[in-house]
C-alpha cells in the first residue's frame, strides 16, 4: 500500500518548528552568506581598484597593507570577544529560565530570532574579516601590493553593526528575561496552535466509544512522545481497507516501544481485520504518527497550558515563593481556556469522502484541560488567597463564555474539589467569608448570572 506524503503545509510547519528552535541554522547561514560576499566582494576589489573616481576613494579606506591588516587584525579579535560575551549570555539566560521558571521555556529562548539573528552578524562579521585579511598583500609577499579598500570599508561598516546589535541584544535580552514577557510568548504561541490545530475540525465533544467489536491493537514504533500525525495517510489505509482506526493517545502523550497506542477495526463489526490487513494497518500507523524526544508546541494544544502551569508551580515552590508571578501565568490560563472553550474540543473524528467515520484522534476535552491548569496550583497555593481568588475568578470567566452542559458540569467539579481544597487549609473567618462568596459567584456564572460584588447586581 501507498503511503500518502506529508502535505506541503506539514512540511513547512515541521520544518520551521524544528529549525526555529536551534540557535546553529541561522548563524551558520550568516557565516555562508559571509564568507560568500568576502569572496565576492574582494574579486570587485581587485577588477575596479584602479578604476575608482575620486570622489568615491574619498569615502572609503585610504591606507596601505600594513595599516589594511592591523585593522583587520584588531578587528576580529574585537569581534570574536563580542561573540564569545554573547554565547556566554544567551547561556546564562537559558540557565535562569530553566531554574526559576521551568525547564520547557528554553524553547522560547532558542528559538528567539533576534538572538539567533545577533550570533549571526557577529559570527558572519568576523568571517567576512578573516577572508578579507587574507587577501591583503604587500609589496614584500613577492607580489604587487593589494588592499581591498572596498572590502575593509565594508568590515568597517559591519563592525559598527555589529555594535549596535550587541547594544540591541543586551536590551532584547533585559526584555526577554522578564516573567511578563516569557508568559506572553508563551500565551501566543499557544493561543496560534489552538486557532490552527481546532478552528477547522469536527470534534466529538468528548471521547469516543470504542464499539464492542474484534479490534486489532496498533502498537507505538518507538519511544517518545507523539509529536504529529498525519491524518492523510491513515485515512487512505483505513478507507482501502474498510477499517476505522483510533489513536489513542493525545498529541503530546508519552508512548513506550511495543506497547498499545490504538486500535483499529473493520466498518462492519460482522467481520474482522485479516493478519495481511492488520500489518499494512500497522506499517501506515507507525508511519503515520510521528514520535519524537520532546513535546512541541505545532500541533499539542496542551501545551501551552502545561508551560504556564508549570511557570505557576515553579513560582509557587519554597525556595521561589513568588506568588504574585503564579497569578499571573494563571491569568494567561485563563484566556486560553476561555478561547478553548468555544472550539470543537474532544476527539477529532476524520471522515473520508464519503462521510464514512476512518480516523478518531484522541484530543483533551475542556475536563482534562481545566484539571492541567488548576490541579498544581491548587495543591501548591492552598494557603496563597490571591493565587486562590485568582483560581476562583478562572472558573468563574470560562464558565461565562461557554454554555455546554459537559462544560458546565466540569467547572462545577474542579470547583468543589477546590472547595474541598480549602476546608483542609485554617484561614480566618473574613477570609473564609470571602472564599464563599467567590464560591457564590463562579456557580451564578456557571447558570449564566454575574453580579458585581460591590453592588450585588447584575452587570
Amino acid at each position: 500500500m501507498l503511503r500518502m506524503p506529508l502535505t506541503v503545509r506539514q512540511k513547512l510547519v515541521w520544518f520551521g518548528d524544528a529549525t526555529r528552535t536551534k540557535l546553529w541554522p541561522l548563524p551558520c547561514g550568516g557565516i555562508v552568506l559571509a564568507l560568500a560576499g568576502a569572496v565576492g566582494l574582494t574579486h570587485l576589489d581587485g577588477a575596479i581598484d584602479t578604476s575608482l573616481p575620486n570622489y568615491f576613494t574619498t569615502w572609503i579606506f585610504g591606507g596601505d597593507a600594513d595599516a589594511a591588516r592591523a585593522i583587520l587584525g584588531s578587528l576580529a579579535t574585537s569581534l570574536i570577544t563580542v561573540t564569545s560575551l554573547t554565547f556566554s549570555l544567551t547561556v546564562v539566560t537559558l540557565q535562569l529560565a530553566s531554574s526559576q521558571f521551568s525547564p520547557r521555556l528554553l524553547r522560547t529562548f532558542t528559538r528567539d530570532r533576534f538572538v539567533q539573528g545577533t550570533l549571526a552578524l557577529f559570527l558572519g562579521t568576523f568571517v567576512f574579516t578573516l577572508t578579507v585579511l587574507r587577501t591583503v598583500r604587500t609589496s614584500t609577499d613577492g607580489a604587487a601590493e593589494f588592499v581591498p579598500r572596498i572590502s575593509v570599508t565594508t568590515t568597517y561598516l559591519l563592525t559598527i553593526a555589529s555594535v549596535i546589535g550587541l547594544v540591541a541584544f543586551l536590551a532584547h535580552l533585559a526584555e526577554e528575561i522578564r516573567v511578563e514577557t516569557m508568559l506572553q510568548t508563551v500565551h501566543f504561541e499557544a493561543s496560534e496552535t489552538v486557532r490552527r490545530t481546532l478552528s477547522d475540525t469536527e470534534g466529538s465533544g468528548g471521547h469516543f466509544r470504542q464499539p464492542a467489536a474484534e479490534t486489532a491493537i496498533m502498537l507505538a514504533a518507538r519511544s517518545g512522545f507523539i509529536t504529529n500525525v498525519v491524518a492523510e495517510t491513515l485515512v487512505k489505509a483505513a478507507e482501502e481497507l474498510d477499517a476505522v482506526i483510533l489513536l489513542d493517545r493525545p498529541i503530546g502523550s508519552s508512548v513506550v516501544l511495543n506497547t498499545p497506542a490504538g486500535l483499529a477495526w473493520a466498518s462492519d463489526q460482522t467481520r474482522s481485520l485479516t493478519d495481511d490487513h492488520r500489518q499494512v494497518l500497522q506499517e501506515n500507523f507507525d508511519y503515520a504518527v510521528q514520535i519524537g524526544f520532546e513535546r512541541t508546541s505545532v500541533d499539542d494544544i496542551g501545551y501551552g497550558l502545561r508551560q504556564l502551569t508549570d511557570v505557576a508551580a515553579k513560582a509557587l515552590s519554597p525556595g521561589i515563593n513568588d506568588p504574585t508571578t503564579a497569578t499571573h501565568a494563571l491569568g494567561h490560563s485563563a484566556a486560553l481556556l476561555c478561547q478553548l472553550a468555544g472550539l470543537p474540543l474532544g476527539d477529532e473524528l476524520i471522515r473520508d469522502e464519503q462521510r464514512t467515520l476512518r480516523v478518531v484522534l484522541r484530543r483533551p476535552d475542556l475536563a482534562e484541560l481545566l484539571e492541567l491548569a488548576v490541579d498544581q496550583p491548587r495543591s501548591y497555593g492552598a494557603r496563597e488567597p490571591q493565587v486562590i481568588e485568582r483560581l476562583f475568578g478562572m472558573l468563574r470567566e470560562v464558565a461565562w463564555v461557554t454554555t455546554r452542559p459537559d462544560h458546565r458540569e466540569a467547572l462545577r467539579h474542579e470547583l468543589e474539589r477546590l472547595r474541598w481544597a480549602l476546608d483542609k487549609v485554617d484561614v480566618d473567618s473574613t477570609q473564609r467569608a470571602r472564599y464563599e462568596r467567590l464560591h457564590g459567584d463562579v456557580e451564578n456564572a456557571i447558570q449564566g448570572r454575574w453580579f458585581t460584588r460591590e453592588a450585588g447586581s447584575g452587570a
